[in-house]
C-alpha cells in the first residue's frame, strides 16, 4: 500500500461513546497549541445537536466544539454529512451545510455511497488550508454488517488514504478484547489502515494496566499510543449527542431549580449547558415517566427535530398538566425553538415537513401559532433581551406569529424581533439558540427568578477546558509520535 497521506490522522473507535469527540477536540488544540494550523473533519455524523456555520450552514455541535479547539472558524465541509433524526423512523440529511430532504432508516445504507465524492470533496478543501485534518469516526469499524457503502469509517480512511488509531474505552471494560476483537474481524486492507490505539478514560494508577497494554500490543500487532485517564475537563464542554441525568447538587442558600423536560426528540439541549454551570443553579433533566419539579423556578421547554410528535409525547407524560400547574403558581417558563412553537396555540404542518401532514393543539401559554414551511433558517445573530446582549444563531424551520409577539423577547442587530413574551412575562418564547451562554442576558434571566450569576464567560470555560484537555493528552500520549504519523513521517 502506499505511504498514507499527509496532513491527517483519524481517530475511530471500538464502539460508540469511547471518547472520540473529546480526543478529537483535544488533539487539535494539542496541535494549535505547537503551532500547526488544524481543521477538524467528520465525514458522518448523526446529531440532533448542531451549529451554524460561518458560511450560513450547520453542522454537530461536536464539530463546532473542535473548530474552536483549532482555533479556527466552523466550516460547513468540517461535517459534510449529517443525518439529524426525526419523527416516523425518518431523519433530516443535511450535505455540506445544506438539507436534502429525508432519509428512511431502511434506505441510508444505499443513499450513503453516493455521498463520498462529496464527503472527499470537503476533505480536500479542508486540508488545502492547513497543515493537519483531525478526522473523527462515527460508531466502530468493527460494525462489519455496516461496511457496504460506508462513508464514516474504513470507507472514507481507504478512500482518503488517511492513517486511523483505534480508540478503546476502559471504563466499560472489556478494553482487551474490543481492540484485539476489532483486529480481528476487519477485512485485512481495513486492519491495514490503523496504525496503532488508545486507551481512554482510566480510573487511577495506569502502572496497572501495564500488562494489558502490552497483550494488546502483542496480539493484535498494533503499537500503544499511551493510555489517558479519565478526562475531568469534558464535563466542562458542550453537550453533544446524549442527556446525562446528574446527581443534584446538595441544596443550599440561593440556589434555584430548573426543570428540563427530556423530550424524545429533543435538541440543541446544550442550550443549558451554561445554566448548569452556574452554582446557583441546580439543572434538573426530567426523564420520560417523572414528574416536573413543583418546586421549579423555572422550567425550560428545549428545541426540538419533530416539534408536533414532541408535543404529543409531553401529553402522554402529563407534563402538559405539570406544566399549566406551574403556570398557576406564577412560575416562569422558557421555550428554545421548537419549546416556543409549543407555547403558542396550535402547531401546523400542512407540507409533511416533519412526518404526515397534520397539526397539534399546542400549550396555550402564548397567543401566537406557528405553520411548519420548508425554508430553514441558519444564521448567527446578535441583539438584546432583558435590557442585556446576547449573541446566538437561528436554526429552525417554520413561521411564528400572533398577538403576543408584539410583546418581543428580543430586538435583533438587522432590525428584526425575536419571539413572544406574555404578558405578566412570566412565559417567554425565543427562536435564538445559544443566547444563555452570553454572561449579561444568563444573568439577568437568573436575576429574576431570584438568583445571581456568577458572572462567569461560558465561552472562555470552554476554552479552558480544551486546554487542560489538551495538556492531559501531552501528559500521557506520545504526541510527537501521532504528529509524525499525520504528517506522513513516520
Amino acid at each position: 500500500m502506499d505511504r498514507k497521506a499527509p496532513g491527517a490522522l483519524m481517530l475511530q473507535g471500538t464502539g460508540s461513546d469511547v471518547g472520540k469527540s473529546v480526543l478529537v477536540a483535544g488533539l487539535c488544540r494539542a496541535f494549535a497549541n505547537r503551532g500547526y494550523s488544524v481543521r477538524p473533519f467528520k465525514p458522518q455524523n448523526m446529531s440532533n445537536n448542531a451549529a451554524v456555520t460561518l458560511d450560513g450552514g450547520e453542522i454537530g455541535r461536536a464539530q463546532a466544539l473542535q473548530a474552536i479547539a483549532a482555533r479556527t472558524p466552523a466550516h460547513s465541509d468540517m461535517n459534510p454529512v449529517l443525518l439529524k433524526p426525526q419523527a416516523d423512523r425518518t431523519s433530516q440529511l443535511i450535505v455540506q451545510g445544506r438539507m436534502r430532504g429525508t432519509l428512511g432508516a431502511a434506505n441510508f445504507r444505499e443513499a450513503r455511497r453516493p455521498l463520498l465524492p462529496e464527503v472527499l470533496e470537503s476533505f480536500e478543501r479542508l486540508r488545502g488550508q492547513c497543515d493537519i485534518v483531525v478526522v473523527e469516526g462515527a460508531g466502530s469499524p468493527a460494525e462489519i454488517n455496516l461496511r457496504a457503502g460506508d462513508i464514516a469509517n474504513m470507507g472514507f480512511a481507504r478512500a482518503a488514504n488517511v492513517p486511523v488509531v483505534l480508540v478503546g474505552d476502559i471504563d466499560r471494560g472489556g478494553v482487551i478484547a474490543a481492540v484485539v476483537g476489532t483486529r480481528a474481524v476487519l477485512d485485512p486492507q481495513d486492519a491495514a489502515m490503523i496504525e496503532g490505539f488508545v486507551i481512554n478514560k482510566f480510573r487511577g494508577d495506569p502502572a496497572l494496566f501495564d500488562d494489558g497494554y502490552r497483550q494488546i500490543e502483542a496480539l493484535s500487532g498494533w503499537r500503544g499510543f499511551g493510555v489517558l485517564p479519565w478526562l475531568v475537563d469534558a464535563a466542562r464542554l458542550p453537550s453533544e449527542d446524549a442527556v446525562v441525568l446528574e446527581r443534584p447538587k446538595t441544596p443550599g442558600a440561593g440556589r434555584i431549580l430548573i426543570a428540563c423536560p427530556i423530550l424524545p426528540r429533543i435538541a440543541n439541549f446544550d442550550d443549558l449547558d451554561p445554566l448548569k454551570a452556574e452554582p446557583a443553579v441546580d439543572l434538573v433533566m426530567v426523564p420520560p415517566g417523572k414528574p416536573i419539579p413543583a418546586e421549579a423556578a423555572l422550567v425550560v421547554l428545549p428545541g426540538s427535530k419533530a416539534t408536533i410528535a414532541d408535543m404529543a409525547a409531553i401529553r402522554e407524560q402529563g407534563w402538559d398538566i405539570d406544566i399549566a400547574a406551574h403556570r398557576r403558581r406564577g412560575g416562569a417558563i422558557l421555550g428554545l425553538c421548537g419549546g416556543y412553537q409549543m407555547l403558542g396555540a396550535r402547531i401546523a404542518d400542512p407540507e409533511g415537513i416533519e412526518g404526515p401532514p397534520g397539526e397539534i393543539a399546542g400549550l396555550g401559554l402564548l397567543e401566537v401559532a406557528t405553520v411548519l414551511s420548508p425554508g430553514k433558517r441558519l444564521e448567527s445573530v446578535r441583539g438584546t433581551a432583558l435590557d442585556a446582549a446576547f449573541a446566538g444563531y437561528e436554526m429552525h424551520i417554520g413561521e411564528t406569529a400572533g398577538a403576543d409577539c408584539a410583546r418581543p423577547f428580543a430586538l435583533l442587530a438587522d432590525g428584526r424581533a425575536d419571539g413572544a413574551v406574555s404578558a405578566d412575562g412570566r412565559v417567554i418564547g425565543s427562536y435564538v439558540h445559544g443566547a444563555l451562554a452570553s454572561t449579561p442576558l444568563r444573568a439577568a434571566l437568573l436575576a429574576r427568578l431570584g438568583a445571581v450569576s456568577d458572572g462567569a464567560d461560558h465561552d472562555t470555560a470552554v476554552d479552558a477546558a480544551l486546554d487542560g484537555i489538551a495538556a492531559q493528552l501531552e501528559a500521557h500520549l506520545d504526541i510527537d509520535a501521532l504528529l509524525r504519523l499525520a504528517l506522513g513521517a513516520q
